[in-house]
């Protein structure tokens, strides 16, 4: 590569790239630049003649490698100037080499003036890898030159973003500043800050706005409605001018007619979310669309971005009739896929997801009326074999009503037989009794009736009374039983009970206490008293103390 060189003060150096040249070179072949006339020295004295102070071993190695770094850093700035220039030579005797250590030091300080303040860096990023101790390390590739550059973020600027971000072949945007990195004597960049650079940073939007609206439930599998076997109007958003709409009324027209119903948008640009937006909401106010096509044709990502607009993303979702969406090819995927009801690969095939095919139908239906007469006439046989089957088995109908009528008249026969003889025993029976009835008179027939009537009674008068007299007895002598077992009787002999206030016998001098006012009941009534305790004195009948 090549490059404007300039000299600044400070001995910086500001490259510019310019073109492309044979590799070969440092800085590549610099521009016809004047050398810097040399600043006037004083004349030097001889080393024998300059005075010498004794120094120690440290100091003098200290000036003896400051003597290095400024030779060096003039010779590098004469080189820059002049490549091809010979630099002057010093006496052979003189000539001081510098170690590697010093080298690099000095690279890195000329670095370090370079580059104050941080720098921005494009790439691509590769051989990403992660070390223990946190640090990232990767290397940056320019993609449209061969040029490489390793990069270290160190663990303190790795952040969880930047984990995510950097990737194999991901294209970033690094923050930093260039370094010498002297035990391995490589020029590296020291980044502090990392994102997505171009198409990386409109994916990681882009992936954002799909997590948030997947949060919200917009991309739910359950929302997801089924299409219409056969819409009355098929609603298509897209450009006019466009061949989507050629296409879908191509393949509609083609598997047999749709009605199809175009509400005009602009697809690409800055205003067609917009205008998709709109077009959704005109063919909304037509009662009879069934089903809206969201397409157009095959893009970039820029030209498919209006796809992946919030407010389209969400206007599809809240559609009010079921959406195909048909943007792009079978490899370019949106949003509005997620958002909608169903997914074409293509416009055309959108068409034929909503539109049947005719001909298709015409021969299923053929297909289905033939399989429908085969089954019918497999029907039938079949009912004709049951229907010989079932008459052999019934035989000739004549003969069975006739064995039928025949067997009807001989039961009918046996019953007019018994129905007269039965008819003739009662007549003889009825003959019989008017007989006897007429031999014996009523009157002698009601007199031995009365007379067993009368003994019976009799009977019955003689029985009660005796049972009647034995019952009396018995209940005497059970009241005879109970009175002597009564309570009272026992009272009527000098007894009396005791009970308490609530009505509980006193049985035993533990049941009460002293104090205790208590009811006694005698034969002839009840009254209260008072128990005393067993240590007060008694009362005599006059109120003294016995």
């Amino acid at each position: 590569m090549a490059y404007d060189v300039s000299l600044v003060p400070g001995r910086e150096v500001m490259a510019k790239k310019r073109k492309t040249v044979e590799q070969g070179t440092l800085f590549g072949e610099p521009p016809s630049v004047p050398p810097r006339p040399a600043a006037p020295r004083a004349p030097a004295l001889p080393r024998a003649a300059r005075p010498r102070a004794p120094l120690s071993p440290e100091v003098a190695a200290a000036a003896a490698l400051i003597e290095r770094l400024e030779r060096l850093d003039e010779l590098v700035a004469r080189s820059m100037l002049s490549p091809s220039a010979e630099s002057p030579k010093e006496p052979a005797g003189e000539e001081l080499p510098l170690t590697v250590a010093a080298l690099g030091r000095l690279l890195e300080r000329a670095l370090g003036d370079r580059f104050v303040d941080p720098v921005l860096v494009e790439g691509e990023a590769n051989g990403v890898r992660f070390a223990q101790s946190g640090h990232l390390y990767f290397t940056l590739k320019d993609e449209d030159d061969d040029a490489t550059v390793d990069v270290v973020m160190y663990r303190a600027s790795v952040t969880p973003r930047a984990r995510g971000i950097v990737s194999e072949g991901a294209r970033l945007r690094l923050r930093g500043k260039p370094s010498y990195y002297t035990p391995r004597g490589r020029l590296q960049f020291i980044a502090d800050r990392v994102g997505l650079s171009g198409k990386g940073a409109l994916l990681e939007a882009l992936e954002r706005l799909k997590a948030r609206l997947l949060a919200e439930g917009l991309f739910a599998p359950e929302r997801t409605r089924p299409l219409p076997f056969e819409p009355r109007i098929i609603g298509v958003v897209t450009s006019a001018a466009g061949a989507v709409i050629h296409d879908i009324c191509r393949v509609a027209f083609r598997r047999g007619g749709a009605h199809i119903l175009l509400s005009p948008a602009v697809v690409q640009g800055p205003s067609a979310a917009r205008s998709i937006v709109k077009a959704l909401a005109l063919l909304q106010q037509v009662p009879e669309v069934d089903v809206i096509v969201v397409g157009r044709g095959g893009g970039s990502a820029d030209d498919l971005a209006a796809f992946n607009d919030e407010a389209v993303v969400r206007a599809v979702a809240a559609c009010a009739v079921p959406v195909v969406s048909a943007v792009g090819h079978e490899v370019d995927f949106t949003l509005v896929d997620f958002a909608s009801d169903a997914r074409a690969s293509t416009p055309s095939q959108a068409a034929e997801m909503l539109v049947p095919d005719g001909q298709a139908m015409a021969l299923l239906l053929a297909e289905r009326e033939r399989a429908l007469r085969r089954a019918m006439v497999a029907r039938l046989s079949e009912g004709r074999l049951e229907l010989a089957a079932i008459a052999q088995n019934l035989g000739d109908p004549r003969v069975r009503v006739a064995t039928a009528q025949q067997r009807l008249d001989d039961r009918r026969t046996r019953l007019v037989s018994s129905m007269e003889r039965r008819l003739e025993r009662e007549r003889a029976r009825h003959r019989g009794e008017a007989s006897r009835l007429t031999a014996l008179p009523p009157t002698s027939a009601l007199a031995r009736e009365r007379a067993a009537v009368v003994e019976l009674a009799g009977r019955v008068k003689a029985a009660f009374s005796g049972e009647f007299a034995r019952r009396q007895t018995e209940v005497v002598r059970l009241e005879a039983r109970l009175d002597a077992m009564s309570p009272v009787k026992v009272l009527a002999r000098g007894y009396a009970i005791v009970t308490t206030e609530e009505g509980l016998a006193v049985r035993r001098r533990a049941d009460v206490a002293g104090g205790v006012r208590v009811r006694v009941r005698v034969d002839d009534g009840s009254f209260a008293a008072r128990v005393e305790p067993d240590d007060a004195p008694l009362q005599e009948p006059g109120g003294g103390p016995a």
